[in-house]
């Protein structure tokens, strides 16, 4: 079963879903039209992007009449902070420990 950050991950993997994502945390709320102008990469394909990134709760849609706004939800990313945080404090013991051996060795 996949986690959060596993699904967060998979999304993101995907560099014009990135770029897609990241166009949305700059400049907020677009059109898919807006968002298709800069993808380069057709408008069904943009929309599928934007339909993998809000089923990741990544992005969120309002219908406006014939047009669909998108926005990013940066607060989706709070697993990911979450899990580097984690990982970052076992790569921190690490080298910790390695500087130790280190200068045990010198000495």
């Amino acid at each position: 079963m996949a986690t959060t950050h596993d699904t967060l991950f998979r999304t993101l993997a995907d560099p014009t879903r990135r770029a897609l994502f990241e166009r949305l945390c700059r400049e907020g709320e677009q059109t898919v039209a807006a968002l298709t102008a800069q993808a380069g990469v057709s408008q069904p394909a943009v929309s599928k992007h934007l339909s993998v990134l809000k089923q990741a709760g990544l992005v969120h849609d309002r219908p406006e009449g014939r047009q669909t706004h998108y926005s990013a939800r940066i607060g989706a990313l709070a697993p990911l902070l979450d899990w580097t945080s984690q990982m970052a404090g076992f790569w921190e013991g690490r080298f910790d420990d390695l500087d130790d051996l280190l200068t045990r060795m010198d000495q």
